[in-house]
C-alpha cells in the first residue's frame, strides 16, 4: 500500500515512512492510493472477531510493512480491558467500545433506535485514547527498528494533546512538545495534560486559540529543513496513523449495534476537526453500510455550513467562539482536505486551488462546479448546537435514560435527533466522560458527573507548563534548547 499527498508534488510512500510524519513535503496530508474494498463476506468473518483482531484485519488492510505477526501483536497489546477499564456502569469492558442503547427501536434490528458508541473508556476518558495508544505503539516499533529518535509537536484544543502524552509517556525515543490554547480548556483537561512529569514530555500554553497553536504546527512542519535537522513528528489528527486507528471503532460500532451485514445505520460524529468524521467517510467508502454521516458541530459552524451551503469559509481567531464544548472550538478543520480530495476525484490540482484561498485567508464555494451535486452521494448531513442546547440535552438525556454525557456528545445527540429515521438505528459517538467537562454538567443538572476511580484528586496535583506568546520562533527557540539537552 502506498501512500500520496492531497497536493500531489510529494513522493508516494509507505505506512511506517509517513507514520512518524504529519504534513507532506508538498502541504498536504498523506491518504492510500485506494481505499481497500471489503466484501460481505469480510463482513461475516469479522462480525464475531475481538476488538483486538478486528484492528488487526482493518489495519493489515492499510499497513503492509509491518510484518503481520509484529502487527497482530501491536494490536493485541493495544486494546485491551485493562487499558480501557474507565467503563459506564453495566458496560463490558471486554467489548472495548461498548455500545450504549438509549433507545432500543423497534425490532432486532433496532429500527428508529439511538444508542452511544463508548469511546472515551481509555486512559484519558476521550476518544482521542482509541488512536493513540496505538500510536504510542506504532512509534515505539518503528523507532526501535530504525534505531531512530523523535520529537513529536502537536496542537490540542483539549484531548489530543492528554491522550498523546499518555500514550508516549516513558517511550524510549520520544519527546513530546503539546501546544494548547492558554486558559481555553477545562481545568480537568489542563490537570491531565500538565500534571504529568516526565521528562519527555513538555506542555507549552500558547496566548490564543487552538488554530493557532495548529498553524505554529504546521508552520514548523513546512519548514523542511529545522523539521528534518530535529526529527519532528505529528500526532494531530492530520498523521494518518490516527486516522486509520479511527476506522476500527466505525466498524465495530456497526456489529455492535447490528444483527446482520444488510443493516444499514447512521452514525453521529461530534466534529471539529474532522478527523473523526473523516475516518468514518473512509470507512463507508470501503463499504461498510453506514447510510448517513451525522456531521455535528457547536457555535463554530464551519462544517455545518460547508455541508449545507457549499461554502467552507474558515474565521479567523478573533471569529471563533470559546464554546462549553472547547475540543471543538476549531474553524480551520485540518482534515478536512481529505475529505475534500476524495470530493473533487481526487484531483490535487483542484486542491491545490483550493487550498491556496483559504491560506490565504479566504474561503471556496462549491457552487456552480461539479462538486457540489457530487457532494451528496457521499452520505454528509449536518447541523449545529449552542450552548442552551448543549445543557437541555444533557438535562434531558439524564431525566430520560438515566445516563450523563459530556459537552460534545451533547452536540452529536442535538444534531442526531435532528436526522434521526425511524427506518435505520443512529449511533452517536461518544467523544469524552462528563467528568472532563465538570462545569457545564453543574450549570445543567446541579450535581457532580461520575469521576472513574483513580481521578479523584486530579486537580489538586503539581502543574508543569511553559506560557509563551503566539510565535514560531519561540517555540522553535524552546524546541532546539530540549533537544539539545
Amino acid at each position: 500500500m502506498r501512500y500520496l499527498s492531497t497536493r500531489g508534488r510529494a513522493p508516494d510512500q509507505q505506512f511506517c515512512d509517513i507514520l512518524l510524519g504529519g504534513l507532506a513535503p508538498d502541504g498536504g496530508l498523506y491518504l492510500p492510493e485506494t481505499y481497500p474494498k471489503v466484501s460481505a463476506a469480510d463482513l461475516a468473518a469479522w462480525r464475531t472477531l475481538s476488538y483486538a483482531d478486528l484492528a488487526f484485519e482493518i489495519l493489515s488492510r492499510f499497513i503492509d510493512d509491518i510484518p503481520a505477526a509484529d502487527l497482530r501483536a501491536i494490536c493485541q497489546k493495544t486494546y485491551t480491558p485493562a487499558v480501557y477499564c474507565n467503563t459506564r456502569a453495566g458496560s463490558d469492558a471486554r467489548a472495548i467500545t461498548p455500545v450504549t442503547w438509549l433507545e432500543a427501536g423497534n425490532g432486532p434490528n433496532h429500527q428508529g433506535g439511538l444508542a452511544l458508541l463508548e469511546l472515551s473508556n481509555g486512559p484519558t476518558l476521550a476518544f482521542k485514547d482509541m488512536a493513540m495508544q496505538l500510536l504510542g505503539n506504532l512509534f515505539e516499533y518503528v523507532l526501535d527498528k530504525r534505531g531512530e529518535q523523535t520529537n513529536i509537536l502537536g496542537a490540542t484544543s483539549g484531548d489530543t494533546g492528554s491522550a498523546a502524552e499518555y500514550a508516549m509517556r516513558g517511550k524510549h525515543g520520544v519527546r513530546v512538545f503539546m501546544l494548547s490554547p492558554h486558559g481555553r480548556m477545562s481545568a480537568f483537561q489542563r490537570a491531565q495534560m500538565y500534571s504529568l512529569q516526565d521528562d519527555n514530555i513538555f506542555n507549552i500554553a500558547v496566548k490564543g486559540m487552538f488554530d493557532d497553536a495548529q498553524d505554529i504546527v504546521k508552520a514548523v512542519s513546512n519548514d523542511h529543513a529545522f523539521k528534518a535537522k530535529y526529527k519532528i513528528g505529528a500526532v494531530n489528527s492530520i498523521n494518518w496513523g490516527r486516522v486509520v486507528a479511527q476506522i476500527v471503532y466505525y466498524f465495530a460500532g456497526y456489529f455492535g449495534a447490528t444483527t446482520s451485514d444488510d443493516q444499514q445505520v447512521d452514525m453521529a460524529v461530534p466534529s471539529g476537526n474532522f478527523g473523526n468524521i473523516c475516518a468514518g467517510h473512509i470507512a463507508r467508502m470501503m463499504g461498510l453500510p453506514i447510510r448517513q454521516l451525522i456531521c455535528a458541530t457547536n457555535e463554530n459552524d464551519v462544517l455545518d455550513e460547508f455541508f449545507r451551503t457549499g461554502v467552507y469559509r474558515p474565521r479567523s481567531s478573533a471569529e471563533t467562539h470559546v464554546t462549553s464544548s472547547p475540543s471543538m472550538d476549531i474553524s480551520k478543520a485540518s482534515n478536512f482536505e481529505r475529505f475534500v480530495f476524495d470530493l473533487v476525484g481526487r484531483d490535487p490540482a483542484v486542491v491545490c486551488q483550493l487550498w491556496q484561498q483559504v491560506e490565504s485567508g479566504g474561503s471556496f464555494d462549491l457552487n456552480d462546479t461539479p462538486y457540489r451535486d457530487a457532494l451528496s452521494g457521499f452520505g454528509f448531513v449536518s447541523g449545529s448546537s449552542s450552548h442552551a442546547d448543549r445543557l437541555e440535552t444533557i438535562r434531558a438525556t439524564k431525566k430520560a435514560y438515566g445516563v450523563v454525557v459530556d459537552t460534545h456528545t451533547a452536540d452529536g445527540l442535538k444534531v442526531a435527533v435532528a436526522h434521526r429515521d425511524a427506518a435505520v438505528p443512529v449511533l452517536v459517538l461518544e467523544t469524552a466522560q462528563a467528568v472532563k467537562f465538570e462545569e457545564t454538567i453543574r450549570e445543567a443538572l446541579n450535581e457532580e458527573p461520575p469521576r472513574p476511580d483513580g481521578f479523584a484528586h486530579l486537580e489538586s496535583l503539581p502543574q508543569r507548563c511553559e506560557v509563551m506568546a503566539v510565535d514560531v520562533d519561540v517555540i522553535k527557540d524552546f524546541i532546539r534548547a530540549h533537544v539539545a539537552d
